[in-house]
């Protein structure tokens, strides 16, 4: 199912970015277009222009050379000594020729029969269109030659007209299916920003998209047009919007199923542990009520009643199980504390290092047991805390049980208990030179029912309560604990308890 909806994302991912990249590749086709193309036409207007320019200018001077040459030949009419009806005949006919149409003939054939006279009539032809044509191209080449010389000398303000290009690039860009809002600038050859619709510096953005404008102009004459899209990424992820709500329910899935399976996986470790827990329980409950039952059976015995000395050491074993059991007991009622909301607590002003000797001198005759001893350094100037009496000797007496729990077998168990003041607080470590405990399970020692097992579960006795339990008064009392721990050196436990004022 996760190596599923893995796939399933990353295929979705993968879909995304292509179309993304289909989708800009589109865009920067068609914005390269629609500047080509803005340039282009640029030209022809301009090449237009000069053209209409070109054939007014002739006209004129046409129409002045022929006023010039009818004012010479009226003066000349004018200065003749012929009669005046000669004059006007004169001025009619000069008239009648510059306003006469002349039509030429579509065949022209010379004087002449035959074949002959045919084909010297078609090269004739042929000769005055050639002539013609060669006269016309040159008048061509002269227009375009001054256009060129033109253009090369005017300023670029003087050529553009800025509310044009800005509809010519908005109509083009149209056609090519962008609809969007754009930038843009003019720049000339000298990199001076000619005109600009925006008041940010195209230096400072992406995907600036350049056209030369008027490219048949000289290597040193080229001016720029570049344009800058805002909304560009906006306008390319749009293209795959319907896609998101798919990718973000894919997610949610992948995150509800992940979040699931580590729920399942969490209850089924905490079952297992719960399982060792009642078999532990079981373990620990069933060897005292045995005892206890073994011996209460032995008190039934006429014989024993009659002798002191074995039934008071029948008696002894009957009150040390049933101190053993009620102590069990306790521990099992530990449990019941994690699942209230808050421990009530009784606080009241303690000394920790007397309270601390106290728990040791109970505690040294089980230490001698297992042939280890308790070394004590109080420190502590100030060691004074609130704190709950009952609660805070359990979390001394649990550290001390479970250093000898996991004594090393073959070497006496050396405890430590320190205390020392730092930063108006008051430290108290508990070290020991027991089996130590590895990185990977120092960071669980702390949770309800874990136990690092040694390879049997039942060789080290215990619930797996103690040190969440300890870590829980702690807390309750705005402390901290923490651990530091080697294999087969030892482990730490450092509390740190803020000391009252006095």
């Amino acid at each position: 199912m996760v190596l599923t909806f893995v796939t399933l994302l990353g295929l979705q991912i993968d879909y995304i970015n292509v179309m993304v990249k289909m989708r800009n590749e589109q865009f920067n086709e068609a914005v390269t277009r629609s500047l080509y193309q803005v340039s282009k036409t640029l030209e022809y207007e301009e090449t237009r222009q000069y053209l209409e320019e070109d054939v007014v200018e002739t006209a004129e001077i046409v129409h002045k050379y022929n006023f010039a040459k009818l004012s010479e030949k009226y003066l000349d009419i004018q200065n003749n000594n012929n009669p005046f009806v000669e004059q006007n005949r004169q001025i009619q006919l000069i008239t009648d020729s510059l306003n006469q149409k002349v039509v030429s003939p579509k065949v022209y054939i010379s004087s002449g029969h035959g074949v002959n006279s045919i084909l010297h009539t078609s090269r004739e032809l042929q000769d005055v269109l050639k002539g013609r044509y060669l006269y016309e191209k040159a008048l061509l080449d002269e227009v375009i030659l001054n256009i060129l010389y033109q253009s090369g000398t005017r300023r670029l303000e003087n050529r553009l007209d800025m509310k044009g290009l800005n509809d010519m690039l908005k109509s083009e860009l149209q056609n090519n299916g962008l609809n969007l809002f754009f930038e843009y600038e003019v720049v000339d050859n000298d990199k001076r920003v000619i005109y600009r619709n925006s008041v940010e510096d195209f230096d400072q953005q992406d995907d600036v998209y350049t056209q030369i404008l008027f490219p048949n102009d000289t290597p040193l004459k080229l001016n720029l047009l570049r344009v800058h899209f805002p909304t560009k990424q906006s306008y390319i992820y749009s293209s795959v919007r319907f896609m998101i709500p798919s990718f973000i329910f894919t997610f949610i899935l992948l995150i509800t199923f992940g979040f699931t399976t580590y729920i399942i996986y969490r209850q089924k470790r905490v079952s297992e542990m719960r399982n060792d827990f009642i078999n532990n329980m079981t373990h620990e409950f069933k060897t005292p009520l045995s005892t206890i039952s073994l011996a209460a059976q032995m008190l039934k015995d006429p014989a024993v009643t009659k002798n002191p000395t074995l039934f008071q050491h029948i008696s002894g074993v009957i009150m040390d199980e049933t101190k053993r059991l009620s102590f069990q007991v306790e521990k099992v009622l530990q449990m019941s504390l994690f699942d209230r909301q808050k421990v009530v607590l009784k606080f009241k002003e303690l000394d920790m290092n007397a309270l601390i000797v106290d728990v040791i001198d109970k505690f040294k005759l089980k230490a001698e047991k297992y042939g280890g001893s308790i070394e004590c350094n109080l420190n502590a100037d100030n060691a004074y805390v609130m704190a709950d009496e009952m609660h805070i000797t359990n979390v001394v007496f649990n550290l001390l049980d479970n250093a000898v729990k996991y004594a090393k077998p073959n070497e006496p168990l050396l405890l430590t208990v320190t205390t020392w003041n730092e930063a108006n607080k008051l430290n108290i470590s508990v070290m020991d030179n027991g089996i130590g405990i590895r990185k990977e399970n120092l960071k669980k020692i702390f949770e309800r029912f874990y136990r690092v097992h040694t390879g049997n579960v039942h060789d080290v006795k215990g619930f797996g309560l103690g040190l969440a339990y300890v870590k829980k008064i702690i807390e309750d009392h705005n402390g901290t604990i923490s651990a530091n721990s080697e294999p087969n050196i030892g482990t730490k436990f450092i509390i740190t308890l803020q000391i009252t004022k006095n």
